[in-house]
């Protein structure tokens, strides 16, 4: 069973940016098997939490930019919904590398905050039905516990409902 840990020494750059804009969270480590199906779904397992709290960050490349989609994990993110929300054409998942190299994170690690420059971002209208949300912290085998009202602060984010 996962066990609330004290995060590393000087923490993820998620967890810098939380604490340097006084954003109240809480750090959630559990031991990640690489051999996972689904992250976002191993996340819910080991910290047990019900997956409909538990939100994964995808990087999709909107018109040309990249940009975040943040949605539950036993959900899909809709590419569609993504780009209405943010006033795009057409939406596709972004390539695993330059997800990676945008935000400074490892996919299946990557965190919606602390990312090495902004992008637009969406949060799924779903977040606002939990008091409490989960997002990875920045590294696999690290989640984040944050009132939803403070993620899309936090990121800047628009709300919509982007999950099918």
């Amino acid at each position: 069973m996962a066990k609330k840990k004290a995060v590393r020494a000087g923490g993820t750059p998620a967890t810098v940016a939380l604490s340097a804009a006084g954003i109240a969270f809480t750090t959630h480590e559990y031991d990640h098997d690489p051999r996972a199906a689904s992250f976002g779904l191993e996340a819910a397992e080991a910290l047990g939490l019900e997956p409909a709290c538990v939100f994964k960050t995808l990087m999709a490349n909107l018109d040309g930019r990249l940009v975040v989609g943040i949605v539950p994990v036993d959900r899909q993110l809709d590419l569609k919904a993504l780009a209405r929300a943010l006033g795009g054409s057409k939406a596709a998942m972004a390539e695993v590398a330059a997800a990676e190299r945008a935000t400074g994170y490892v996919a299946g690690g990557i965190s919606p905050l602390g990312q090495k420059r902004p992008h637009p971002t969406v949060v799924d209208a779903t977040a606002l039905d939990h008091p409490t949300v989960y997002v990875s912290g920045g590294r696999r085998g690290l989640d984040l516990g944050l009132a939803p009202a403070d993620l899309v602060a936090a990121t800047s984010a628009t709300v919509a409902p982007i999950a099918r």
